[in-house]
């Protein structure tokens, strides 16, 4: 029998050099242990970089303006969460990658109502409100129409709301039950209640915080605290770490597409480049077996710098 042809682009020629000892568990062992005192050596002397939890309660003391204004956003519908689409509702379509729809394939599965959600539904827990009450049920027996008045008559007059003596101030006529709301809401925020409300879960823990975090995310508050701390998007924020600590340097190559055109300018750019990402690792994944590219490292020939001592003991 005749053995096979060698085949240069997927075959390995036989080695037929010397053999040298190498106790790889030995190599792995004290690699292991020096990473292991490294590491405990820098986390005594920096300790974690993690810093304390953001709040409503937090937000709405801090910056009592730009939470009442975030919140009639959410309100009036205008909010990044009531505008953004699947997973939360279907105010939009959605990211996409051409003609393929992504967003509407995945469905809403988070269902957020901006305005019940954030605002009216934590009000009507509150006690001892006779006004506040009466306010809501105006609010809920009115029509869309009448609704969209007083939101306009409201939002118009914002532009010059002031936070005097506790208490938020707008000039609104004509604004039914939106001033009421809006300051109460405030309040809530400001006592810490809000959180609470905000907060959902089943069971005896309750983890869940989409609620709070979304609202917190349609803030101007949150994306200030996130540009001084380097974490914006076009900060390279995904791989760095809060302060001036190292972050994951290994997303390196997934923060650095969102720095460059198309991505960082289009509306699609998260889809965009997930779907590069997915490109260049089936890539990766299936290089042995894709001609050509396969035969690149016998064809540069890197390993005889990586081996450069073997070699030159074989000469």
């Amino acid at each position: 029998m005749s053995k096979k042809p060698f085949r240069p682009d997927v075959d390995a020629p036989e080695w037929k050099g010397g053999y040298g000892p190498y106790d790889i568990i030995k190599e792995g062992a004290i690699a292991v242990l020096v990473i292991l005192v490294i590491t405990m050596l820098l986390a005594v002397v920096f300790g974690s970089p993690d810093e304390k939890q953001i709040t409503v309660k937090n937000w709405s003391n801090a910056d009592p303006i730009d939470f009442a204004t975030t919140a009639l956003s959410e309100l009036n519908g205008t909010s990044t969460s009531a505008q953004y689409g699947a997973p939360y509702n279907t105010a939009s379509s959605g990211q996409a990658i051409g003609p393929l729809s992504l967003a509407k394939w995945a469905g809403v599965r988070i269902p957020i109502n901006a305005a019940s959600d954030f605002v009216i539904s934590p009000l009507k827990s509150l006690p001892d409100k006779p006004v506040l009450r009466t306010d809501l049920k105006m609010w809920a027996s009115a029509s869309t129409s009448t609704r969209n008045g007083w939101l306009e008559s409201y939002t118009k007059a914002s532009s010059n709301m002031k936070f005097v003596n506790g208490q938020v101030v707008v000039n609104a006529t004509s604004a039914g039950p939106v001033p009421t709301i809006i300051e109460d809401l405030t309040q809530m925020a400001r006592s810490g209640a809000l959180d609470q409300a905000l907060v959902t879960g089943n069971g005896f823990y309750t983890t869940d915080f989409t609620k709070p975090l979304l609202f917190l995310a349609d803030s101007g508050y949150m994306a200030n605290l996130a540009d001084a701390q380097h974490l914006t998007g076009d900060q390279w924020g995904m791989m760095n770490e809060t302060g001036s600590y190292p972050g994951q340097a290994w997303l390196w190559l997934y923060t650095f597409w969102y720095q460059i055109p198309p991505f960082n300018s289009s509306g699609n750019g998260d889809a965009l480049v997930w779907a590069l990402m997915m490109v260049m690792s089936a890539l990766l994944l299936f290089l042995p077996f894709i001609p050509g590219l396969r035969s690149i490292p016998r064809k540069l020939k890197l390993y005889r710098l990586v081996w450069r001592e073997h070699y030159q003991d074989t000469k």
